[in-house]
């Protein structure tokens, strides 16, 4: 690529199907093992030439940018990012017109909540237009799928199909060899006011992209997974954990605790006289004495005393004493028997 290569994210939103978690914090910097959404987002770019050289630029909701960049700057003081705000919620082409600057030369655009597992090595030798990647689902009326003809090439995009005809789902990840074709596509669409219920959808972009003789192909992607529901993230969170994230990876005795793999344990986490796991992630600061912890996601600083807890998603600071249960509890929060 002669051009350096954009990282683009749309991450507006308010992330409300994982409330109360996003009520502090944006969706990205919701913990998931061991790290945060967007830390396992950042890390399937590795595979990409010459990443050190690309710049991120990510489309952020207004007040998210604070502690967005904070996270950058802590843990990635080495990458060019660019900070953009996208003022209205009014669809993905919206975002990425506020991005216009941007959209020239190679492009990747990846939704925030999109994990993949995935190569991308190939991408500094493609010749045609766009890539678009897509996995097989078996019930694709829930997602934008693709049409391609017999030599392999998108004809159209649909959005929530009515029929189970064609299963390959858009996972949200696309290349573009050159943004400014994708970014005169939206500007048709503006124009044109090609909307559904005031919201700009990518897909509509796309297909006057390939009206205009754009030309896209398909790669399918053999790992999908969400972090876009409270449900979905669990489970994600347990994929990760069997799939190279843990850090206690043998049952046994750990001092005075027994640990039921995979868990991940932060090292700075205080763990005494405690049953943990499987499928337990917790983060740094947090202090967990007299408990047992199955299935659940412990955010930073979490303090836990006597308690049992499966399948939970406790935010930053969270405080529970003495309570057996399911919980979901936002940062600060607390719950005391």
């Amino acid at each position: 690529m002669d051009q350096k290569l954009k990282i683009i994210i749309p991450m507006a939103g308010l992330g409300s199907r994982l409330r109360p978690l996003t009520w502090s914090r944006p969706k990205p910097l919701v913990s998931l093992a061991g790290a945060t959404v967007l830390d396992h987002l950042l890390a399937t770019f590795k595979t990409v030439p010459e990443i050190e050289k690309a710049e991120y630029v990510f489309i952020m909701s207004p007040g998210q940018q604070t502690l967005i960049q904070a996270h950058m700057q802590k843990n990635y003081p080495k990458l060019k990012v660019h900070y953009l705000e996208q003022p209205e919620k009014k669809g993905q082409s919206d975002a990425l017109w506020n991005a216009r600057d941007y959209l020239d030369g190679p492009a990747l655009i990846v939704f925030s909540d999109t994990l993949i597992q995935n190569d991308f090595s190939g991408i500094a030798n493609e010749d045609l237009d766009a890539i678009a990647w897509v996995k097989a689902v078996p019930d694709p009326r829930r997602f934008g799928v693709v049409e391609v003809d017999s030599r392999g090439l998108v004809t159209s995009l649909i959005e929530k199909p009515n029929d189970m005809n064609n299963n390959l789902a858009v996972v949200g990840c696309y290349f573009f060899n050159d943004g400014k074709k994708l970014l005169r596509a939206i500007e048709e669409q503006i124009e044109r006011k090609i909307a559904l219920r005031g919201e700009y959808y990518l897909t509509d972009a796309l297909n006057l992209m390939l009206e205009h003789r754009a030309t896209m192909r398909v790669e399918q992607v053999k790992v999908w997974l969400d972090a876009g529901t409270s449900e979905a993230l669990l489970d994600t969170n347990r994929y990760l954990l069997e799939n190279g994230r843990a850090n206690m990876e043998e049952p046994g005795t750990y001092d005075d605790n027994v640990i039921i793999p995979p868990v991940f344990i932060h090292p700075d986490a205080r763990v005494n006289t405690s049953i943990i796991g499987p499928y337990v992630s917790i983060a740094a600061g947090s202090i967990i004495s007299n408990s047992t912890i199955k299935d659940s996601i412990l955010s930073q600083g979490v303090h836990i005393t006597g308690s049992n807890l499966e399948g939970s998603l406790l935010g930053y600071d969270v405080v529970i004493n003495g309570m057996k249960g399911k919980f979901n509890l936002g940062d600060n929060s607390w719950a005391n028997w």
